[in-house]
């Protein structure tokens, strides 16, 4: 699916939208109540990656399918293994077997877990084969992927002794080990982080409760760069979000109020109102806790005519695309001059902004949703608009309550 984006006719909005739940949550909260049934969950992400990983923990026996999930792939891959009498091949798209999972399952064999590969060494599709895991330490590298860190942790709780993982190097996404710890705390399991150890202790039972996801805010931030390139007075209200959330994306109120967008809690409805234009005409930003929001940033500041430097994005390289590259691709073909390296984007100021650009997704939600509000500077196209189900799949429809022009072509 092609889609035409045009601003609306003003660009001075007022408007609510109701966000799904948390992806990140949703898929923590799904594991922890495969292994714990006394837990429920309300406002479940209604994205592709919430419902792959509602369909694959049903499953005991054959091919699990993940997709473009990269969520599932980690997450799965530990449960499976932790599984007695559960024997599964775990796979996914073309781009998930280039995407790497050596260092989750060496951990998980080190723990006793029997794990092979079906193709190529170090990536998916991989065979598994639930054992009973009694052995207890295991070590990481700390720059990896979070989501590897978090597998590990949610299984802790269901083995015998618990886990204790030691964390080798400088510890980056701290927000979503946190979230995974905040998680388990909720549904009464005791943890500990102290340096770079982290100690899970074993739980055979937990006690009824119902579990409220919360809206996602890596979605919110569309709606950050949204009031940022609006008129000043624009105020969008979204919901439904804690002030004091497990999510790292939350960061989007501080780093947005340079771009002149306030941000106010009201009950659990958060509103973004563009008080001010930014308060500088270069950014420097470690996104090394958040990196999902790299792409929204970097098209928020193409908008702006502002320029900025941001760290941290070494994970970007193994998600559902190389983001980096492709945000180089994209945001060049819009007329900026922006340099990456394998860790770092780099854009420079620019006044102009080239018109009825088609802008490519690769297969990545984020591309599609980030490049969306650049609408307010110019018409553009999205290919493959679509994959925004991957986590948000009333994206479009929202866009239209916001008076954008979204049209088929």
């Amino acid at each position: 699916m092609k889609l035409y984006l045009s601003a609306p006719s003003e660009t001075l909005i007022k408007s609510d939208i109701k966000i799904t739940g948390s992806k990140s949550e949703s898929n923590r909260l799904l594991l922890l109540q495969a292994l714990f049934p006394s837990i429920k969950i309300d406002n479940l992400s209604n994205s592709d990656d919430a419902e792959v990983m509602q369909k694959g923990l049903q499953i005991s026996n054959g091919v699990v399918d993940i997709h473009h999930a990269g969520t599932a792939m980690r997450f799965l891959t530990a449960y499976f293994a932790s599984q007695e009498n559960k024997e599964v091949t775990l796979t996914g798209s073309k781009r998930m077997t280039e995407r790497p999972i050596k260092v989750l399952v060496e951990a998980l064999r080190s723990l006793g877990a029997e794990i092979s590969y079906i193709k190529d060494e170090g990536y998916p599709p991989i065979a598994i084969k639930g054992k009973k895991l009694t052995k207890h330490k295991v070590s990481l590298p700390a720059d990896i992927s979070s989501q590897y860190i978090s597998a590990l942790l949610l299984i802790a709780p269901s083995l015998e002794n618990g886990i204790e993982l030691e964390l080798v190097g400088k510890i980056t996404s701290v927000p979503y080990i946190k979230m995974t710890l905040g998680l388990l705390s909720q549904i009464g399991v005791t943890s500990s982080f102290q340096g770079n150890t982290i100690k899970v202790s074993p739980k055979k039972t937990v006690e009824p409760s119902t579990q409220v996801v919360e809206s996602d805010w890596s979605s919110a931030s569309y709606f950050y760069s949204i009031v940022a390139l609006c008129d000043i007075g624009t105020e969008i209200s979204l919901s439904a979000y804690n002030k004091n959330s497990l999510q790292g994306d939350s960061v989007l109120k501080e780093i947005y109020k340079a771009f002149g967008v306030e941000t106010n809690f009201q009950g659990h409805d958060v509103v973004l109102k563009k008080i001010a234009a930014p308060n500088n005409t270069n950014f420097n930003l470690d996104l090394a806790n958040a990196p999902d929001i790299a792409q929204t940033i970097a098209v928020t500041c193409l908008g702006l005519g502002v320029g900025c430097h941001m760290t941290g994005l070494h994970t970007l390289k193994i998600k559902e695309t190389d983001r980096l590259e492709a945000l180089k691709t994209e945001l060049t073909k819009l007329g900026a001059s922006i340099s990456v390296t394998d860790k770092t984007l780099t854009l420079e100021p620019s006044k102009e902004i080239k018109k009825e650009i088609a802008i490519d997704t690769y297969n990545d939600h984020r591309m599609a949703m980030a490049f969306a509000p650049l609408a307010l500077k110019t018409s553009l196209y999205v290919n493959d608009a679509e994959v925004v189900s991957k986590s948000y799949p009333d994206f479009w429809e929202d866009m239209k309550n916001l008076k954008f022009r979204v049209q088929t072509v």
